[in-house]
């Protein structure tokens, strides 16, 4: 696993299995602790503990899942066995991930995590989702039906989950095959130019710089384009 500080607050803990897996770890602002955003595949839990212990901020406190694919949930039952903390997801994502119902464009429900693991991020009265400290949720739902992305104001990262890959410093689409609604997908990326991050990670590959920027020319090349 190679790992990488992006910013005063969150490290970057990478891993490989033909695809490219991140997952972050942001240190709490208050001192007590560090949360954990995605669990990536099952390998990883041994190195996330690790470092989390050797970091030395103090132990995890919540894992925040962007969503439910498998591939972002891999490590929380190891993590769990060792620390007991809640497990956050937008309420929407629940059942798919329980295997109450499959996944758009899947044939049949797949349970990535049993149920009564995962904890609903609570939504207010205007629909504003969450807040962690410095982590402020925001839905951005299209490659899952509740897939959510977390923004660090102080550090001005967004931590973007599976909303969009990237190439050389420039945003892709998120993986068409394991994509559920790519239409919706596109039209959620505009929270990047609401945000305006000045770094855009993102789980299957290197981070983007500013990519506000690139927002309008990226929803050109592809709303209304499903190939």
């Amino acid at each position: 696993m190679k790992i990488e500080q992006i910013s005063d607050h969150i490290w970057t803990l990478k891993s490989w299995m033909v695809l490219e897996f991140r997952v972050w770890v942001v240190a709490n602002q208050d001192g007590k602790g560090v949360t954990l955003v995605d669990a990536g595949v099952g390998s990883m839990a041994k190195d996330i503990l690790a470092f989390v212990e050797q970091l030395g901020k103090g132990p995890i406190q919540q894992i925040l899942l962007t969503h439910g694919h498998s591939d972002h949930v891999g490590s929380v039952l190891k993590i769990l066995e060792h620390t007991k903390v809640p497990v956050y997801v937008h309420p929407t994502e629940i059942p798919y991930m329980e295997g109450d119902l499959p996944y758009p464009r899947r044939k049949k429900a797949e349970q990535t995590l049993p149920k009564n693991v995962v904890s609903p991020l609570h939504i207010e009265e205007g629909g504003q989702l969450s807040s962690f400290g410095a982590l402020q949720a925001y839905s951005a739902p299209g490659h899952s039906p509740g897939h959510v992305v977390y923004f660090h104001e102080q550090d001005r990262v967004l931590l973007g989950g599976d909303l969009f890959t990237s190439k050389k410093g420039k945003l892709k689409r998120p993986m068409p095959m394991f994509t559920a609604d790519m239409q919706e997908a596109i039209r959620s990326s505009r929270i990047v130019e609401k945000l305006k991050p000045e770094r855009l990670e993102v789980c299957h590959s290197g981070p983007v710089y500013h990519p506000a920027i690139q927002i309008a020319s990226y929803i050109e090349k592809w709303s209304n384009d499903n190939k």
